[in-house]
Formats: structure tokens, C-alpha cells, sequence
């Protein structure tokens, strides 16, 4: 039984005890907080003689929970983000002003938002946009993440989740390339051509490769669809197309300002219709934020008039109340926007200072 408290015990050991459940790691713990394994450990027994109960069993293999640990941690947990929705609020100071950091996968970051961003900057110049280039997971009551835009099937537990943009996939290449070889019959086009993989690290596993979409095309039977390099990151496939090394699989999401300022051309034939879709993905608990709701309404007038926009669509809020959404960090870029990225992908803005990330 936990000791009836006279009073609550320091905040630092909560805080210690609270990091260290969630990573089972004093070192990681530490890390976060940024002090030393041996502070946090001081501060977790401090708070085990406060409540006069043991918090962890101390194994070769980490730290594992009591059953009076277990029992608590949900509750600090959800104290701990409630301090911080609230905190929050303050630097939102009644208006749309201070930074808003966003967590976006790294191809839709540079295809997408990165050449509209400027538009944004110019209708809310106060606010101070960073922009975190991952698909990695993120908490969003740790890692100072205040909107997330991840592709999936909206499943997000605990969070609020509105979908806003479905895609679907065409096979795209350079009108270079298109010249030289000559379109003629496309399943001809296809067997001579090089292929370009898109292996990236924020695409499932579900989502469709050529060897589906020339199922869906009926050329499974003439086109080898093994065929053609791979590239971990959507981005670099599309890049490697309009460098007319061959014909990649592309969303319009990814590929319309190319297509349109005619450095890549779409094939003809049918597009294959996505089942995931792109979600804002952020707290419920800060939907009120006005920074927040100043992002979320441009993306949508961004898309008004796009025939892919779901922008309106009815929000999803799962029922888990777990946190976690994605993200990283790495190179910093000053001008009023800060960007970074695990994959080291070519952004193109002013000042960078690069930083080794954590791999």
C-alpha cells in the first residue's frame, strides 16, 4: 500500500520517475532531462521513500514496473500533458504569434509544403514556422511537436486526426526521356524503360509498388516489375525521374508543380486510387490553439479547388489516449524557419547548419 500523503512529492521526481517508466531506461531518462543517470535515480528513490513503495525492479535488461508503478503511471502521465496543454496556451497569448513546430514526412515536406510555405510566412508573418522532416514516432507531451501531418488510415490513438488530402498513383517521367524513346504502345514503353522504386521510410508497406499497379493495369503479364533502382525516400525517386533516369510512381500531391511547370509528364492510362490519405494529426486537448487553427485553415485553402482535397471531412478522434504521432531532428536553418531531417534531403532555403542526428 502507498503511504497517505501528507503532501505531493517534488516535481523532479515525478518527472525522473515519469521518464524513466516511459523509456525503462535511466540513461535514456536522463538523456530527455539532461542530466545524469545517477540524478534520475537519486530522484526515483526519493520518490519511492516518499510514497513508501518500490517503482521498479532493477534488471539486467532495464527497468521493469511494480504493480503499484503500473498503477500510477497513467495518471502521471496524463498530468504531465495536461501541464503542458496549459502552458501552451500561454504562448499562444490569445493570437496567432510564437513558433509552431510541425512534424511532416520528409517527402511531402519538400515536394509539398516547403515551395508553398512562403505564403504562409506572408499571411501569418508573427508566427515562426519549424519544420521536422521525419516519419519517425514522436510523444507529443515530450518532444514540443504542435501539429503533425502523417499519411495512413487515420488511426492515431488519443489524438485528433482530419483527413485532408487523398492521392492516387500515375507512373511519371521527363518529357526528355518521353521524346527519346517514344511513347508508341505503353506496355512497350514500360518493358524498355528503366522503373524507379519508391522504398521510402514514410510509406506502409501496404501501399502500392509497380508490381500492383501493373496488376491493376493488366501489364503484370509484359512488364518485369522487378526491374530499376530503389530509393528510400519518395522524394529521391521523383527527383531521379526528372533527371530522366526513368519513369517513377508519383502522387499529384508530390508531382503537380512538376507537371505543371513541365519537367514531368504524366502516362496515360487509369490512376490507382489510394486507400491511405493524408491527416492533420494534433492533441485535442490544443485544438483551440490559435497558431494551431492558422496552419490547419491554410493547408486547407491551399487545396480549395484541388480534386484530391477532403478538406471539411468530419474529424476522428480514436479513443486510446496515448500520445504518439512521429517525428525527428537534425539540420537547423535560421530565417524565421527551422527545418530538420533524418534523411539529409535537399531543402532549399538559406543559412543551414548541419548536425549529426541519432540514427
Amino acid at each position: 500500500m502507498v503511504a497517505r500523503l501528507r503532501r505531493l512529492p517534488s516535481l523532479n521526481a515525478l518527472r525522473a520517475f515519469w521518464a524513466a517508466a516511459r523509456h525503462g531506461s535511466l540513461v535514456q531518462a536522463a538523456a530527455e532531462l539532461h542530466v545524469t543517470a545517477a540524478a534520475v535515480s537519486q530522484q526515483v528513490r526519493l520518490l519511492e521513500d516518499s510514497l513508501g513503495v518500490p517503482l521498479f525492479e532493477r534488471t539486467k535488461k532495464g527497468l521493469l514496473l511494480t504493480p503499484t508503478a503500473s498503477r500510477i503511471l497513467p495518471g502521471i502521465d496524463e498530468a504531465f500533458g495536461q501541464l503542458h496543454d496549459t502552458l501552451a496556451l500561454l504562448e499562444d497569448d490569445n493570437e496567432a504569434q510564437g513558433s509552431l513546430t510541425l512534424s511532416v514526412a520528409p517527402s511531402f515536406a519538400t515536394k509539398w509544403l516547403l515551395p508553398r510555405l512562403s505564403r504562409f510566412m506572408a499571411r501569418h508573418p508573427r508566427i515562426e514556422v519549424n519544420v521536422k522532416a521525419s516519419a519517425d514516432l514522436v510523444d507529443f507531451g515530450t518532444d514540443r511537436v504542435d501539429l503533425a501531418i502523417r499519411y495512413g488510415r487515420g488511426g492515431y490513438p488519443g489524438l485528433t486526426a482530419e483527413r485532408f488530402l487523398r492521392d492516387r498513383l500515375s507512373p511519371v517521367c521527363s518529357p526528355a526521356l518521353l521524346a527519346r524513346e517514344g511513347l508508341g504502345d505503353p506496355a512497350h514503353f514500360l518493358r524498355t524503360a528503366t522503373l524507379l522504386h519508391d522504398d521510402s521510410s514514410d510509406q506502409h508497406k501496404a501501399l502500392p509498388g509497380w508490381r500492383m499497379w501493373l496488376k491493376a493495369a493488366r501489364l503484370d503479364n509484359l512488364v518485369d516489375w522487378r526491374k530499376g533502382p530503389h530509393f528510400d525516400h519518395s522524394a529521391l525517386a521523383i527527383e531521379a525521374a526528372l533527371a530522366g533516369l526513368g519513369v517513377a510512381l508519383a502522387a499529384p500531391s508530390l508531382v503537380s508543380a512538376d507537371i505543371d511547370a513541365g519537367r514531368l509528364v504524366r502516362l496515360p492510362g487509369k490512376a490507382m486510387e489510394m486507400e491511405f490519405a493524408y491527416y492533420l494529426v494534433y492533441p485535442s486537448g490544443r485544438a483551440a490553439s490559435p497558431k494551431l487553427q492558422a496552419m490547419r485553415q491554410w493547408i486547407f485553402d491551399e487545396l480549395a479547388g484541388s480534386a484530391d482535397s477532403v478538406a471539411g471531412a468530419e474529424a476522428v478522434l480514436a479513443p486510446d489516449q496515448s500520445a504518439i504521432a512521429a517525428t525527428a531532428a537534425s539540420p537547423e536553418i535560421r530565417c524565421g524557419l527551422r527545418s530538420s531531417s533524418k534523411s539529409g534531403a535537399a531543402i532549399r532555403v538559406t543559412h543551414i547548419i548541419s548536425r549529426k542526428s541519432s540514427t
